[in-house]
């Protein structure tokens, strides 16, 4: 699922244990405070994947992740354009 520029990926870690990642889409790494990060990981575990996923969502908006999406974006089209 994509969410804000985001790939959520859930996954199970220990039995019933439901995790989630974020990713950029094309798997390129998301740059942070000049920190690149190929995935982030949400540290919440869920009975189950749709409410790992709902917190990965609310988590991408509380902390504002998206801007940090849009900049990846913005800088892999200029690299395409050069």
């Amino acid at each position: 699922m994509t969410y804000e520029g985001f790939a959520i990926e859930c996954y199970e870690a220990g039995k019933g244990l439901w995790h989630a990642r974020l990713r950029l889409p094309d798997r390129n790494p998301l740059i942070v405070g000049g920190v690149a990060f190929s995935a982030i990981e949400i540290g919440f575990a869920w009975p189950d994947p749709e409410s790992a996923a709902a917190d990965a969502r609310n988590q991408i908006d509380r902390l504002k992740l998206a801007r940090y999406a849009a900049a990846a974006q913005a800088s892999q089209q200029e690299l395409s354009a050069a």
